[in-house]
Parts: structure tokens; sequence; C-alpha cells
């Protein structure tokens, strides 16, 4: 893994970020688009992490936090590259975000019909929270 490189995210990484979600995450979300992407870096620059491997892109993670609550979303490993240790170090880069900026408690969103990814959450010593649901309601159609 020595040669795994975790960094922030910059604005020229927005296309090539939507391109590798849509091949490795599961799932799609209303804000994956540009200015999505793009509203997302200019509101937290350090909150999008990126793993490469010989300049190539192979993981994400969005590690928000807005002074209350630090939030994991998009963790994301290139399906060629899963169980290579990526999205343990993404999650390692994020908990230390977090933890600098105060953060107490990470909670992560994971799809209920995702098996792959509640195993590697929970490999990663999150577990689920059964009694708090998700409500949602979209601000644009």
């Amino acid at each position: 893994m020595n040669d795994l490189r975790i960094r922030c995210a910059v604005p020229a990484d927005i296309d090539p970020v939507l391109s590798f979600w849509r091949e490795a995450a599961e799932g799609t979300s209303i804000s994956d688009d540009r200015a999505g992407v793009a509203r997302l870096l200019e509101r937290d620059a350090e909150a999008l992490l990126l793993a490469e491997r010989d300049g190539v892109l192979r993981g994400t993670v969005i590690a928000g936090f807005d002074g209350w609550r630090c939030s994991a979303y998009r963790l994301a490993v290139h399906p060629d590259c899963r169980r290579q240790g990526i999205a343990t170090a993404l999650l390692t880069a994020a908990e230390r975000r977090f933890a600098a900026l105060g953060g107490r408690r990470v909670d992560a969103m994971v799809l209920e019909v995702n098996d792959r990814a509640q195993s590697a959450w929970a490999a990663a010593g999150y577990g689920r929270e059964d009694h708090w649901r998700r409500w949602v309601k979209p601000l644009t159609d």
C-alpha cells in the first residue's frame, strides 16, 4: 500500500470522479453531477478524498463535517482494486480529518441492498443503527 496516495480533490477532478462513480459506486445521488461536486469543493475543499495509485483514481470517500456531525458518503473502490486496503486507507484518512476538526462520531450511509459494502463498513468498526431511519425530501425535480 506504500504506492497509494490519498489527496483532496480539486476542481479538475470533478469529471474524472463522476466517471469513476458511474463505474465503481453503487446507486446514484441527486448530487452526482458537475454542479453538485463543484458545490461540495467550494463549501469544503478538503471533503472529497481520492485514492490514487500510479496517478490513476482507485477510490473515493466524501468526509463531510458540518460542525456538528461527521458524515461519510461515496466510499467507492474500483471493482478491480477491491480487497487491497484502499477503503481502509480512505476511511483512516477521513477519520483523521474528522478528529482534527473536533468530530466525535461518524455517520455513514450504506445502501440496504449492498451486502459487500455493509461487510466493509462492519470490518472497519462501524455498526448499524436500526432505530434510525433516513427521511428525505428533494428540493429540486
